[in-house]
C-alpha cells in the first residue's frame, strides 16, 4: 500500500518534535519545563518515533515505508513536548486526562493498522488487540510515571487517584482506536484470511459439483452398457428402449 501522501505531515510532525526538543534543553529552567523530566524525553523520543523505521528495516524493506503508522506512531509525543512548550499542563486542568486518551488511541490506532495489513485477524481480534496493547503500554507508563514525577513531589498523596483515572482513560482511547480498526476491516470484507477461505470453500463446492457430474455420467454408461448385454442375451427390446431412455435423459451420445 502507497502512503506516501503522508510523508510530508510525518516529517513534519519530526521536525516539530526535535524543535521543541531542543527548545527544553536550551531553557530547561523555564518553570513549564522544570520538574516535567525533560531530559528522560529528550532521550527517550527520538528512540520511540523512529520505532516505526526501525522495524521496517529489520524486516527487509519488502513493502512501502508506512508514513500513515508513522505519523500516528509520532503525533502522541508530539502532542506531550507541546503541551509542555506551551505550558497547556499546568493551565488546563483537563488537558492531561485529555492526552491519556488521545495519545492512547493514536498508539493503537498505529498498532491496529500495521496488524490489519499482515493480516491474519479478523475485525473484532484485531479490537481486542488493540485493547491489550493499550492497556498494557498505558500500565507501562504509569510505572514509569510514577518513578519518575511522583515519587520526591506532593503529588505521591493523589497518586493512586490519578494513576487509576489515567488508567481508564488510556485503556479507553485504545479501545476506541480498536473499534475504528475493527470497523474499517469489516466494512473492507473481513481478513484476508477469511475471503480465502470463501474463495476455498467456493472451489471446493465447484470440486464437488463436477465430481457428481462425473458419478452422474458413470452410472449413464453403465445402464448402456446393461442395455447392450441385455439386448445381445436375447432381450433386445427391453434393454434397448431402455438403454435409450437414460441416453435421452443424459444428454450421452453413443
Amino acid at each position: 500500500m502507497n502512503t506516501s501522501r503522508w510523508l510530508p505531515a510525518a516529517l513534519l510532525a519530526k521536525a516539530a518534535l526535535a524543535a521543541l526538543l531542543a527548545l527544553a534543553v536550551a531553557f530547561p529552567e523555564w518553570d513549564r519545563f522544570a520538574d516535567k523530566a525533560m531530559g528522560v524525553r529528550v532521550a527517550a523520543y527520538p528512540a520511540a518515533v523512529m520505532l516505526v523505521t526501525l522495524i521496517w528495516a529489520l524486516r527487509g524493506r519488502a513493502k512501502a515505508f508506512p508514513w500513515d503508522i508513522d505519523l500516528l506512531v509520532t503525533a502522541p509525543f508530539l502532542i506531550d513536548v507541546a503541551g509542555n512548550a506551551a505550558d497547556l499542563y499546568d493551565t488546563i486542568g483537563w488537558f492531561d486526562d485529555a492526552c491519556h486518551f488521545t495519545n492512547w488511541a493514536l498508539l493503537c490506532a498505529a498498532a491496529g493498522l500495521a496488524l490489519r495489513r499482515r493480516g491474519g485477524l479478523s475485525g473484532w481480534t484485531l479490537a481486542l488487540t488493540c485493547a491489550g496493547i493499550g492497556a498494557i503500554t498505558a500500565i507501562v507508563w504509569e510505572f514509569i510515571e510514577y518513578g519518575v514525577f511522583i515519587l520526591d513531589t506532593p503529588e505521591a498523596v493523589t497518586a493512586y487517584r490519578d494513576t487509576v483515572g489515567d488508567l481508564m482513560l488510556g485503556l479507553s482511547g485504545a479501545v476506541v482506536a480498536g473499534l475504528a480498526v475493527a470497523a474499517a476491516t469489516l466494512r473492507r470484507g473481513g481478513s484476508v484470511d477469511e475471503r480465502l477461505d470463501a474463495v476455498r470453500g467456493d472451489l471446493l463446492d465447484e470440486g464437488r459439483r463436477a465430481g457428481d457430474a462425473d458419478a452422474g455420467q458413470d452410472v449413464v454408461r453403465a445402464d448402456v452398457a446393461a442395455s447392450r448385454a441385455l439386448r445381445a442375451e436375447g432381450d433386445a427390446p427391453g434393454g434397448e428402449d431402455h438403454g435409450q431412455q437414460v441416453v435421452q435423459g443424459s444428454g450421452v451420445r453413443q
